[in-house]
C-alpha cells in the first residue's frame, strides 16, 4: 500500500444499529444521519481488496440503511454507501488477481462513499473498457436485481407488473422484459413518465394517482393475466393491485418506498386462488446462486450496457465533500440516479 495515503475523506454514519422505525428512504437533511471526516485508509485482509473510488451510486437501500431501516445494522463512524466503481490499489492474500483492475463493487468492509472503499474480492466484477464509470458504478444492485427478477417473471407467463417503474431499476426491467418477448405493465405516479416508460419497453403504463387506476388495472389484469408483481413500493395500493391479479399471482416485494404498512384484505385468495407473497434480496440471491450462473448474468449485464440496450440515467453528480449538505436536494430530482464523485 505504499502508493496509498494513510488517511482519506469519507462520509460517515452518525448512528449505530437499527432505528426501530419505518419511515421510508426519503431524507430531509443528510446531516441528521451523516457527517464528513478524515479517517484512516483501511487495509485489506485475506480475500479483500482496497478500491480507489471513481464513482458511487445512491440507491434507496443506502438511505434506508443510514436511517437504520435496512436489514443490516449501522456502525457509527463507518463510511456509508453500498455500490460504486473504482480501481483496485491494494489486495489481501488470495485477491492478487484483481490488482490494478477497474471494478464494479458492492462494499462490505468499508463503505463506497469515501475516497477509498474496501470489500471482498468476490463482491467485485472487473469492468470491460467500453463500460463508462457511470454505468460501472450502478452495475450490480439494479442490473443484477433486474436480471434475477425478470427471470422469475418469465417463469410464470408473458406479462408481469412493475411498480415505481420510472426508477432506474424499473426502466431496466421493462427493457429486459421487452427484449425477452414479455409484456411489462409499468405503474408510475406521474403522467409525464408514461411515454418514457413505453420507450423503455413497457407494453402498458398506468398512472397510480389516476382516480380510475384500480378499475383500469383490473380490466388490464383480466386481459393480460400477469402472475408476477415486482414491487418496490409495498403499500396499501400494492395490496389492491395484488388482489386484482389472477390465480397463482406472486407479489414479490423488493423494496419499501412507502412507509405505509399495508393490510391484507383478501386472505382467502392465498388459500383458494393459490396466491403468494414473498420477498427478494439481491444479497441472498448472490449468496445462493452458483458462481458460474452469477458470471453469466454479470456478462449479460455488461453486454447490455456496452451495446446501449441499457443505460444509467443520471440526475445529478454530487462531489463527495458535498454529500452531507447536498444529498437531500439531489435525491428530489426525478428520473435519474444520484452519483457521488471523489
Amino acid at each position: 500500500m505504499s502508493s496509498v495515503p494513510e488517511t482519506m475523506f469519507a462520509v460517515l454514519q452518525r448512528h449505530d444499529g437499527y432505528s426501530g422505525k419505518a419511515t421510508g428512504p426519503a431524507i430531509a437533511d443528510a446531516a441528521d444521519w451523516l457527517e464528513g471526516a478524515d479517517i484512516a485508509v483501511p487495509a485489506p485482509g485475506p480475500g479483500q481488496v482496497l478500491i480507489r473510488l471513481r464513482m458511487a451510486s445512491v440507491n434507496p437501500s443506502d438511505t434506508h440503511f443510514i436511517k437504520g431501516e435496512y436489514g443490516q445494522p449501522r456502525v457509527k463512524g463507518a463510511p456509508a454507501g453500498f455500490e460504486g466503481c473504482g480501481d483496485v490499489v491494494a489486495t489481501g492474500k488470495g485477491a492478487d488477481a484483481l490488482m490494478g483492475q477497474r471494478v464494479a463493487f458492492v462494499a462490505s468492509g468499508s463503505g463506497a462513499w469515501a475516497e477509498y472503499a474496501m470489500t471482498e474480492a468476490m463482491m467485485c466484477i472487473p469492468l470491460r473498457p467500453d463500460i463508462s464509470d457511470e454505468d460501472g458504478s450502478a452495475q450490480i444492485v439494479n442490473p443484477m436485481t433486474a436480471m434475477a427478477m425478470v427471470d422469475i417473471a418469465r417463469s410464470e407467463g408473458d406479462a408481469f407488473v412493475v411498480s415505481a417503474a420510472s426508477s432506474q431499476l424499473g426502466k431496466l426491467m421493462c427493457a429486459l422484459g421487452r427484449d425477452m418477448g414479455l409484456k411489462p405493465i409499468a405503474l408510475v405516479r406521474r403522467t409525464e413518465a408514461v411515454e418514457t416508460l413505453k420507450a423503455h419497453g413497457a407494453a402498458e403504463v398506468l398512472v397510480t394517482t389516476d382516480p380510475e387506476f384500480l378499475k383500469q388495472f383490473s380490466t388490464l389484469s383480466a386481459q393480460m393475466k400477469p402472475r408476477v408483481f415486482l414491487d418496490a413500493v409495498s403499500d396499501q395500493l400494492s395490496e389492491q393491485v395484488f388482489v386484482a391479479m389472477p390465480n397463482r399471482a406472486r407479489w414479490i416485494s423488493y423494496g419499501k418506498l412507502d412507509a405505509e404498512v399495508p393490510k391484507l384484505t383478501q386472505m382467502g385468495q392465498l388459500i383458494l386462488m393459490g396466491k403468494r407473497i414473498e420477498g427478494f434480496w439481491l444479497t441472498a440471491w448472490m449468496r445462493d446462486t452458483p458462481p458460474t450462473d452469477q458470471a453469466r448474468v454479470a456478462g449479460e449485464v455488461q453486454a447490455r450496457f456496452a451495446d446501449g440496450r441499457w443505460k444509467t440515467d443520471v440526475s445529478v453528480h454530487v462531489p463527495l465533500r458535498d454529500v452531507v449538505s447536498d444529498l437531500a436536494d439531489a435525491l428530489k430530482k426525478p428520473d435519474g440516479k444520484v452519483m457521488i464523485t471523489p
